[in-house]
């Protein structure tokens, strides 16, 4: 939902209406504050959820133990994002990197002596990353209230924060469906991996692959970021050849880094699983999904620079109808036949979502490379001169 912020801080920073991006931000805040109320009620209850679909009983009850544990984190989250959201559409990057430095450097010693030293095991890491992600909230906020460079965008909370909130959940909402269709779409694969035969087996590996498509996406993500900020702040200041020049390059430097990463990743499929186990069975099971992985690198790479290129010109309802399509009409179904029906396993699972990828990334594709720039800047200007005069009419 806070991708949402993308579109209207980036192009409303474009536009010079600087006390929009911090109204943004604040309704932002309230907004996810609120939704991560229910979500948190899903999570206490999450380890009798899944042993109620049929997963593993020792499965869910340590997913159940593990995620209770994550709840103040998701807390600190809702937070953390509208202000990475804040500072990215001003290109004040550095802050986010320093801050990030910082709660990792707390991180990783605190999470060795939660999980190891004091006998805590899962809820020691789930612990440990909570107070981790409280410290970037920390950092972040110190940081916006006292530095001069966002002097002109932060604004104290005010009644304009709830009027904002209708505009922010206009974007939010399908930016939330955009991405979410897409993550739960891999999640899936692991709660139907435990219906397979030997599921421990199966989930462990997919669990794997994963998180390591989880860790590699950050690269791509981390580019589509700075794509949706180029183009938003392009498409607000209305200049559309900006914008297309900042699409143009971005995607030439996405092709690079997904040939490199995936032939490294391909390259290193034969020590890759000895970063998560000591298990023979299961090294032997990530090797072989190692080239499905690499591929998926591709695939991932695409989409999270494409996503980014939507976020920013505002189009993500087109993101959201892509995703639905590809992975619920043609992802999942592909891979619950391979898997089930023509007994591939964990692999036919993997195959489908990745048959899903390829469409996503080639709809997505169609879309930005066919996108009329120049209209694409009159909207952006159109929505925050609307934007002015809400505000210019709460000041009244």
């Amino acid at each position: 939902m806070a991708s949402g912020l993308d579109t209207l801080c980036g192009q409303a920073y474009g536009a010079r209406q600087y006390q929009m991006v911090g109204i943004h931000t604040n309704s932002a805040i309230l907004s996810l504050i609120l939704v991560t109320l229910p979500i948190s009620l899903l999570w206490v209850s999450m380890g009798k959820l899944l042993s109620l679909i049929g997963q593993d009983p020792q499965i869910s009850h340590e997913a159940g133990k593990y995620i209770v544990w994550m709840i103040p984190g998701l807390f600190a989250f809702a937070i953390t994002q509208p202000l990475m959201k804040f500072l990215q559409s001003q290109s004040l990057i550095l802050p986010m990197l320093l801050s990030s430095l910082a709660a990792i450097c707390v991180h990783i010693p605190l999470c060795w002596a939660m999980v190891f030293k004091t006998g805590l095991g899962n809820i020691g890491a789930a612990l440990s990353i909570s107070i981790s992600y409280w410290i970037n909230v920390l950092i972040l906020v110190l940081y916006i209230k006292y530095s001069d460079s966002c002097r002109e965008a932060r604004v104290p909370p005010s009644m304009a924060d709830f009027k904002g909130i209708n505009e922010f959940l206009k974007l939010a909402i399908p930016s939330a469906v955009m991405i979410c269709l897409e993550w739960w779409s891999f999640e899936l694969l692991v709660l139907l991996s435990g219906f397979l035969p030997n599921p421990r087996l199966e989930t462990s590996v997919l669990s794997i692959c994963l998180t390591s498509i989880a860790m590699l996406y950050n690269i791509p993500y981390g580019l589509g970021c700075a794509a949706s900020t180029r183009i938003s702040n392009e498409l607000g200041a209305g200049n559309p050849e900006g914008a297309h020049l900042a699409f143009r390059v971005v995607i030439s430097i996405t092709i690079m880094e997904a040939l490199v990463v995936s032939v490294t990743i391909f390259g290193l499929r034969r020590v890759i699983g000895y970063a998560y186990s000591n298990e023979d069975e299961v090294i032997d099971y990530v090797r072989e999904m190692v080239p499905l992985v690499s591929i998926s690198v591709i695939t991932d790479s695409c989409q999270g620079v494409l996503s980014g290129v939507a976020r920013g010109c505002g189009w993500q309802h087109i993101g959201a109808y892509i995703n639905l399509a590809a992975f619920y009409l043609a992802g999942i179904p592909i891979a619950v036949v391979l898997a089930f029906l023509l007994h591939i396993g964990g692999k036919g699972l993997w195959i489908g979502i990745l048959s899903g990828a390829v469409i996503q990334s080639s709809l997505l594709g169609v879309v930005a490379i066919f996108t009329n720039w120049q209209k694409q800047a009159v909207l952006a200007r159109k929505r925050t001169l609307e934007e002015r005069s809400l505000l210019q009419s709460d000041l009244k």
